[in-house]
């Protein structure tokens, strides 16, 4: 169990562990719960005060959580930039929590399967991640950690409207059920732009690699429900599986069409990419995200020996800006990062050969 947030740098992140269901297309399933404490004001009214009392009541009652197993507990006001930058890139905050960083935290729990952010557009954010398409498994633990926490915080809730939120779009169960998946194929083919139509009348929506806001680099896309009233969570579940196993089935059917009629051309672009990433001296994170994403592409499709999908999401997470940072142990610059980035890749690709 990490201690520190230095002791997080020793540990695989779950959500690029590289294991479970399907997970040559599904890096990743997260499910997060949206809750407020009864009796205190929403934080578009909360004063500084208020969120003072609810992170220690918060705080307080996280050790009657067994699901967490002793948390590693951050306050983002006691950690620089890149610390908190590095919380990001492993997917253990959210973007928003970074920011005006008095009085928010985030609970981390063993193996970094569980977290909650504390005051962020919420006053809880709980969080369970688990690699590959694994949704059932990710809400038996989130549905246990927000029983024991409801039974030491009340939350506000409504027999009418379920429970309450800051955004009315999380009113309801307050559930988001999210897959990470990589689909480098549809992007390929020029089919993704079909598919992520698709999926939003269906009532879903694709976002890019972290999260609202950002755009899909590596060919990596967030694929959630967009609203949560008036459904249950296992609807919800079964909603997002029934559309997801359609996205994946049209990614595994274009990586067969592509390898069945443009083989040559798909073998180019992977070792064209894994022969920039093992020589180049300098790399921007987009250029590693997406040559990381070619390789890893290979490596699913057996065009590559000697790399496995964990090694290269070892390496998409580990060449992100502060990844990069903590390593080295002190700031850089970005012309530094994308020499240091280049150094690292190349480093690591030549173990594997």
């Amino acid at each position: 169990m990490a201690k520190t947030l230095d002791e997080l740098l020793k540990q695989p992140s779950e959500w690029m562990r590289g294991s479970g269901p399907v997970s040559e297309i599904v890096v990743s399933s997260r499910i997060r719960f949206a809750r407020n404490l009864d009796k205190y004001p929403f934080a578009t009214r909360a004063t500084k005060a208020t969120q003072a009392d609810v992170l220690k009541v918060v705080q307080d009652a996280l050790e009657h959580c067994p699901t967490l197993n002793d948390p590693l507990f951050l306050e983002m006001g006691e950690l620089d930039e890149v610390d908190r930058q590095f919380l990001v890139e492993r997917h253990l905050v959210s973007r928003e929590h970074i920011v005006r960083a008095d009085h928010k935290a985030v609970a981390v729990g063993r193996g970094e399967v569980t977290s909650i952010m504390v005051n962020e557009e919420d006053h809880l954010r709980i969080q369970v991640m688990q690699s590959g398409l694994n949704l059932p498994d990710a809400w038996s633990i989130i549905d246990s950690l927000d029983d024991e926490l409801s039974e030491v915080v009340p939350y506000a809730y409504s027999t009418d409207w379920g429970f309450l939120t800051c955004c009315p779009t999380n009113t309801g169960t307050g559930m988001r059920a999210s897959v990470m998946a990589h689909l480098p194929s549809l992007v390929i083919t020029k089919q993704i732009n079909k598919v992520l139509h698709t999926i939003t009348k269906l009532g879903l929506t694709a976002r890019g690699l972290y999260g609202e806001g950002t755009e899909a680099s590596g060919n990596f896309f967030q694929i959630s429900n967009q609203v949560s009233l008036g459904r249950s969570e296992a609807e919800l579940i079964e909603n997002i599986e029934r559309i997801l196993k359609e996205v994946i089935h049209q990614e595994q059917a274009s990586r067969e069409t592509l390898m069945a009629n443009n083989r040559p051309q798909l073998e180019d672009r992977v070792w064209r990419a894994y022969g920039l990433l093992k020589h180049s001296k300098i790399m921007s994170s987009t250029e590693a995200l997406d040559l990381l994403s070619a390789i890893r592409l290979g490596v699913d499709l057996g065009l590559m020996n000697g790399l496995t999908r964990s090694t290269v999401n070892e390496l998409f997470l580990f060449s992100q800006p502060a990844h990069l940072q903590k390593l080295e142990g002190k700031p850089l610059t970005a012309k530094e990062r994308d020499t240091k980035r280049a150094e690292l890749i190349r480093s690591r690709l030549s173990m594997r050969n």
